[in-house]
């Protein structure tokens, strides 16, 4: 039963508010650290759906209640569907659609990230026009550790960051802090979390969505970015060298030529993530990023419904289920892959983790005004 006067707010995984011009939505599930449902995705859609369309609507910000912006997608909601065939078909649907959405909307939207933003939760971040980051701030896209791919959108973000940085993060699931983020380009600006609370209220006091007005505002609270002397970033000419290699084997080859080199301690770490990975998942990223380069934001969303259907599926493999079992459910941190190296896996098998779903089940993206936001149910 629920507890007398317990404020309903703390029941909304999504609450929208309306405050004069501006619209918040905070991601409200503090205690999965915000991570994205069917709820939230149905939740979301519909606010930025009515809000675009809504002609007092000028600004919108979004937020996440608690210690993350978010963790990503729902694992445990993946997993309990295993066994029945596209059980999570329709979210993942709606999520590259909604993603679509996010990087084409049509008014100023700020995300105010003070927290663990990863994964598909990231998504809600470094494609808004205005993106705030604190040094709490904490992103990684780390799917190929349990088995996924980089989806989302981030086979489009990824492989448009310098150099081979979204090799570098794709496949080791490197973090990034909040000045790193504005360095390459995936955050806009970054502001001390001390004045998050007074840059937002500012937002809201505006009553303008004008983006040099938004932007002018958020830089009176922003500060200059300057690297950590360790910073990741300050190591570009080796992570080019490395991860512009053609195959997942050759990078790692070349990682480790790296890693015995004196001074270079600092990929270790790096070349044990990967390896730990599932071999499948690995081979899966670095195609996904490199066919990204050469396709449009739409092409890349329909490429990763495809890969993540086939991944549901088990078309060629079960790591996906596997590392949701190791690393979410049992928590033994012992996923078993298979197969298990990298020799193992057919690269012809990973090409079909690519091919074109049935026309009833691609992803459908908005071509005229008049459908914009139609096609959301597949």
């Amino acid at each position: 039963m629920a507890q007398e006067g317990r404020n309903i707010i703390d029941e909304q995984v999504v609450v929208g508010e309306e405050k004069g011009s501006v619209r918040l939505a905070t991601l409200n599930r503090p205690r999965q650290l915000n991570v994205i449902s069917s709820e939230v995705v149905l939740k979301l859609a519909e606010y930025l759906e009515t809000w675009e369309k809504d002609d007092k609507t000028k600004l919108i910000l979004i937020k996440g209640a608690g210690r993350a912006f978010s963790a990503g997608g729902d694992l445990k909601m993946f997993y309990d569907g295993r066994e029945s065939k596209d059980s999570c078909l329709e979210v993942v649907y709606r999520m590259y659609w909604l993603c679509y959405h996010i990087h084409t909307y049509k008014k100023t939207q700020v995300s105010l990230v003070n927290g663990i933003s990863m994964g598909g939760g990231a998504s809600l971040m470094v494609p808004m026009k205005f993106s705030v980051v604190t040094e709490k701030a904490v992103f990684a896209t780390p799917e190929a550790s349990i088995g996924f791919h980089t989806d989302c959108g981030f086979s489009y973000i990824h492989s448009r960051l310098p150099g081979h940085l979204g090799e570098f993060l794709a496949l080791t699931g490197a973090r990034l802090n909040g000045k790193e983020l504005v360095a390459i380009g995936m955050a806009t600006h970054f502001v001390p979390s001390a004045k998050l609370a007074d840059l937002e209220e500012r937002l809201v006091s505006l009553d303008s969505g004008d983006k040099d007005v938004v932007r002018s505002t958020i830089e009176e609270f922003s500060e200059k970015v300057d690297l950590d002397k360790d910073s990741i970033l300050k190591k570009r000419s080796i992570i080019d060298e490395c991860f512009s290699k053609d195959s997942v084997k050759q990078i790692i080859q070349a990682c480790e030529a790296e890693g015995d080199k004196e001074g270079n301690e600092w990929i270790t770490p790096f070349i044990t993530g990967l390896k730990l990975s599932s071999p499948t998942a690995v081979k899966m990223k670095l195609r996904s990023i490199r066919e990204g380069r050469k396709q449009t934001l739409s092409d890349c969303l329909k490429m990763e419904l495809r890969i993540t259907v086939n991944i549901m599926r088990r078309t060629i493999s079960k790591d996906a289920y596997e590392g949701i079992r190791a690393y979410a459910i049992d928590k033994d941190n012992c996923p078993k892959w298979n197969p298990a190296t990298l020799d193992e896996v057919d690269d012809e098998k990973i090409k079909l983790m690519f091919e074109p779903l049935r026309d009833e089940l691609e992803l459908r993206i908005p071509k005229t005004e008049e459908t914009r936001w139609g096609g959301k149910y597949y």
